[in-house]
């Protein structure tokens, strides 16, 4: 077992410029708080003197085949040995010697320490006013919606977490989503997480940065959909089966809906019923997700939805299935009915649709229903209650 308190790991990709001030400014840091550590530079392929640079400078240089931010760090965090891990840019934008805050919260026992840069300070020009006034704030605030996490910077890039900590992650993501996925996954697993206040300075690099303000961004956004069910598809879908019902409801009891000088009548009412279609859709969706992360252990599922999966049966949904059909069914029968009254000719089709248009919803209902019932049996197979 090692015996190192704290490893600092730097993700570099030709960062010859600025490499040397922060392995300076960490390894200082280190000594003068009598801390046993090491400085480990996880290399994705610099073509520069970046290595050389690092190893004159006796840090751990780690090098990672793989491209990209996430897999660079995943790489040199995996090979550090310390106790503690701090991970932060090498490109002398976060203060490699002011790393107090950091370290005590961890001795404290805190699984994840964020940097916040916005408590802390930006200085002039470290920031792109896209970033500093939308980007971060949004994905930020978006993160606090998603997941219940308080947290005010979510995509600082100077953090420390514990040993432990990172192990229960299992990180899978490659890119600047990493950052994101780190505080996602510690609060999904429930490792106790703080911010100190951190200070940004400008880029100490010549050349522009490796981040891309829509193509980051968007994956970020996307990590966050994909790891937030609820959000992709079950609030979306109960919307849309709120709306859907609802206009429905008033077409079917009233004969139309007057809404000023529109009209609302069978035409709106077969969309409404699609929306109400789409939005079960997403309900069973989400459904779904859970028990995939719930059959595979991609992390904790609790409350209402453990409950569910636990009492959940096929016969149960083979019978709440059949039920809509049979409803969907006899709706049918009464359209006949009223077409064999017109001798199978001509129909007033604003009558009959709004007796045809539920019963297709509903033996659609049905269909998917009695569908998704096999499925999610077959999903738990792999899971013994």
């Amino acid at each position: 077992m090692s015996t190192l308190e704290l490893s600092v790991v730097m993700p570099c990709l030709n960062e010859e410029e600025t490499l040397g001030i922060c392995i300076d400014k960490a390894k200082g840091f280190m000594s003068q708080n009598n801390i046993d550590g090491e400085v480990i530079i996880a290399d994705n392929g610099s073509t520069d003197r970046s290595v050389e640079i690092a190893e004159s400078k006796n840090a751990r240089v780690i090098h990672v085949k793989a491209k990209g931010y996430g897999n660079a760090l995943r790489g040199g965090i995996t090979a550090s040995k310390g106790k503690y891990i701090i991970m932060g840019d090498a490109d002398d934008s976060y203060d490699f010697s002011s790393l107090t805050l950091f370290i005590e919260k961890l001795r404290e026992g805190y699984g994840l320490v964020m940097g916040n840069r916005f408590e802390g300070g930006i200085m002039d020009g470290a920031m792109p006013p896209v970033h500093r006034y939308f980007g971060n704030p949004a994905q930020s605030l978006v993160g606090r919606m998603f997941f219940k996490i308080d947290i005010g910077d979510f995509n600082c890039g100077l953090r420390g977490f514990s040993r432990e900590a990172f192990d229960q992650m299992e990180t899978q993501t490659t890119g600047m989503e990493f950052a994101s996925e780190v505080v996602v996954k510690s609060a999904l697993m429930g490792v106790t997480i703080t911010e100190v206040p951190t200070m940004l300075h400008p880029d100490g690099r010549s050349r522009p940065p490796h981040l891309r303000t829509w193509r980051d961004g968007w994956r970020n956004l996307r990590f966050f959909l994909m790891y937030s069910p609820a959000w992709l598809f079950l609030y979306p879908g109960v919307l849309l089966m709120l709306f859907g019902s609802f206009i429905s409801g008033a077409i079917l009891f009233n004969g139309h809906l007057q809404i000023g000088h529109v009209t609302l009548s069978v035409h709106t009412l077969l969309y409404c019923s699609a929306m109400i279609i789409f939005g079960f859709q997403g309900v069973l969706f989400y459904v779904l997700t859970k028990i995939y992360v719930y059959t595979h252990d991609l992390f904790p599922i609790k409350g209402s939805v453990l409950k569910l999966l636990k009492v959940f049966s096929l016969e149960a949904g083979i019978v709440l299935g059949l039920l809509f059909k049979i409803l969907g069914l006899v709706l049918w029968g009464v359209a006949l009915y009223s077409w064999g009254e017109v001798g199978l000719g001509d129909l007033n089709v604003s009558k009959t649709m709004r007796v045809a248009i539920p019963s297709v919803s509903l033996l659609l209902f049905g269909s998917q229903i009695l569908l998704n019932s096999f499925f999610i049996s077959i999903l738990r197979l792999k899971k013994v209650d």
